[in-house]
């Protein structure tokens, strides 16, 4: 390793002498000629530039830059400021180092670069963040069922946590199916507020109720000759739900206010969270509509169930963010993958996502390192025997399902601090969801209204 020293102040270099062992060459230049000499006639694994370097220490850094080398740059300063560490960065520098210099920092930084050579470069950034990317047993099964389900014009049932990509894979079926040439329309049902939903399903009338100044048309008639998703259809009130069931018997609506019969050619994908039988049971969803509905069932996998896909989607992920950023990230660090490992991913892939895109906003250098993950996201697994076993606080064996989920909601707000967009991913439902039911059980006065 050959490391080069553009600092007038022979404190440093002497400083940085025991923590470079004999593997490591240390050159030192104290003005700008000799430096761009030293810089012009060798290759170097890095380079420490001062920020004061003979009164030129950015222009320097941006030369340096500008002239496409691969070696990284990292620059000195006393006292950096937030203006000179932006600037820096935004000029390419690999990091920013305040003086005098933490000790191990450089090698740390040595250790990243020898870490770089050993590993595999990303993979092309073809295809976006909504690519379905992974080779575990549960995601072939998918892929299997998909191809089947996509050539017919079937209903079909897509079930998992929230996160895990239920809606990517209904835009494959679209994709795959005769209809790709037709439109793909998606609703959140839970996302609508109930007396809005029917209107935006199947449209309405003008004056059919108040503030209904024109006619609407809704999505069953957009999606006509494509494919509707109906994404978390479990949260839906069964007056809807029968509704729903009629025009998929039928093939045809009638607008909210209206009594024309309109036909519509429209495939549905339903899409849900919840354990539909589990709500057949207990009287909150139709029997005879989720029949209709599983013509075909698509049973999404956590992410901590699929294995290697994990290792995929990291490096799919970054790849694509990198692109979409111009980041020069092009190699992930093996401290990166072992942080992740440690996860438990509630919230699946959409989690994934949201990391790794700020993981890549972060990075200023050629490598992903563990130190550019959002550490407060990322939750270390409950040790063992810290959750099983121990009931919630005024559990009893006697209380009703109701009573229990009461509980539970009442302990992952506590556990939150009353977020409500972080409760709604602990707890795998919708915030409209989340939201409806805080108020069913009265728990609103526990919940900071800052965090609504």
């Amino acid at each position: 390793m050959r490391v080069l020293l553009l600092d007038a102040d022979h404190g440093v270099g002497r400083s940085l002498e025991p923590e470079l062992n004999g593997s490591t060459e240390l050159l030192s230049a104290q003005t700008l000629s000799e430096g761009l000499r030293l810089v012009a006639q060798a290759q170097w694994d890095l380079i420490l530039l001062d920020a004061d370097f003979s009164g030129a220490g950015l222009e320097l850094l941006g030369r340096l830059h500008a002239d496409g080398g691969p070696t990284p740059v990292v620059l000195l300063a006393q006292n950096p400021s937030m203006d000179l560490a932006m600037e820096a960065i935004r000029q390419g520098a690999h990091d920013v180092l305040p003086k005098p210099l933490q000790r191990g920092r450089v090698r740390e930084i040595l250790l990243g670069i020898e870490e770089v050579r050993r590993l595999r470069p990303l993979p092309p950034a073809s295809g976006d963040d909504s690519a379905i990317v992974g080779t575990s047993g549960g995601m072939m099964s998918v892929y299997k069922s998909v191809a089947r389900a996509a050539a017919s014009d079937a209903t079909v049932l897509v079930l998992g946590e929230s996160g895990t990509g239920k809606e990517m894979v209904a835009r494959v079926l679209h994709a795959r199916s005769r209809r790709a040439r037709g439109q793909f329309v998606a609703i959140n049902c839970a996302a609508i507020p109930e007396n809005l939903l029917e209107s935006e399903l199947f449209g309405h009338e003008k004056g059919a109720f108040t503030g209904a100044i024109a006619r609407k048309v809704g999505r069953f008639e957009r999606a006509s000759g494509g494919t509707l998703l109906l994404d978390e259809v479990g949260d839906m009130s069964l007056a809807l739900q029968a509704k729903i069931l009629r025009a998929l018997q039928e093939r045809e609506i009638e607008r909210v206010g209206g009594d024309q019969r309109i036909p519509v050619d429209v495939r549905v994908v339903a899409a849900t969270n919840k354990n539909l039988r589990a709500a057949i049971a207990d009287g909150t969803f139709r029997e005879d509509l989720y029949f209709r509905l599983a013509v075909v069932t698509l049973q999404l996998p956590r992410l901590v169930s699929r294995g290697g896909d994990l290792d995929l989607l990291i490096r799919h992920l970054v790849a694509v963010h990198a692109a979409r950023y111009g980041r020069e990230v092009r190699a992930i660090s093996r401290g990166v993958f072992e942080r992740l490992h440690e996860h438990d991913w509630p919230g699946n892939i959409r989690e994934l996502k949201n990391v790794l895109e700020r993981a890549v906003l972060l990075a200023n250098g050629s490598v992903l390192l563990a130190e550019h993950l959002p550490l407060d996201q990322l939750r270390p697994p409950a040790p063992d025997g810290d959750v099983p076993g121990v009931p919630l606080a005024g559990y009893a064996p006697d209380l009703s399902l109701a009573e229990v989920e009461k509980l539970h909601i009442r302990e992952v707000l506590q556990l939150v601090k009353g977020h409500l967009g972080k409760a709604s991913e602990v707890l795998g439902v919708h915030r409209n969801t989340l939201t409806r039911k805080i108020r069913e059980y009265g728990l609103e006065g526990g919940t900071p209204s800052s965090n609504w």
